[in-house]
């Protein structure tokens, strides 16, 4: 009898969505408190981030950089798995936890079902004054009863 694989079956499926592109589904029911998966990509500095080119040479705003406590970031277009398709939502039933190896991990922020579409909140933060352009580009289009409209940080006031 030939062995079975010890490789368990992620409880995540990749598939188009109806936010934006492609998303990240539950396969099955995911608890709250659970970990998911684990956001990866090549380490770069924030430098480095800045000089490559866009994730989308056809849309500027998209990316799959995260960025780190430490001022590095995660640039999950080299080497990156299906983390960097999880979509923004107002409405988050996820979170990234960032740990003290500078590990990012995408966990339930609450039970998520079968069929639901995995979402955290980008908080991207932008140096230099938000232009209009830019508001539009990272328009938010997650459909939360609360959407604020956009997926960058709020700027902190002096």
């Amino acid at each position: 009898m030939p062995a079975r694989s010890a490789r368990k079956t992620p409880a995540y499926v990749v598939r188009h969505s109806p936010i934006h592109g492609r998303g990240v589904f539950a396969r099955r029911t995911i608890r709250q408190g659970a970990r998911i998966i684990e956001y990866r990509g090549e380490r770069i500095s924030l430098d480095e981030a800045e000089r490559r080119p866009d994730s989308d040479p056809d849309n500027p705003y998209h990316t799959f950089l995260f960025e780190l406590h430490d001022g590095r970031v995660i640039d999950a277009a080299s080497r990156g798995n299906a983390a960097r398709w999880i979509n923004h939502s107002c409405a988050p039933n996820c979170v990234p936890i960032e740990d003290d190896d500078a590990r990012v991990y995408i966990e339930a922020k609450r039970t998520i079902r079968a069929g639901e579409e995995l979402s955290y909140d980008y908080r991207l933060s932008v140096p230099g004054r938000i232009t209009a352009k830019m508001k539009e580009g990272y328009a938010c289009r997650c459909g939360a009863s609360r959407c604020r409209g956009t997926m960058l940080e709020k700027k902190k006031r002096r």
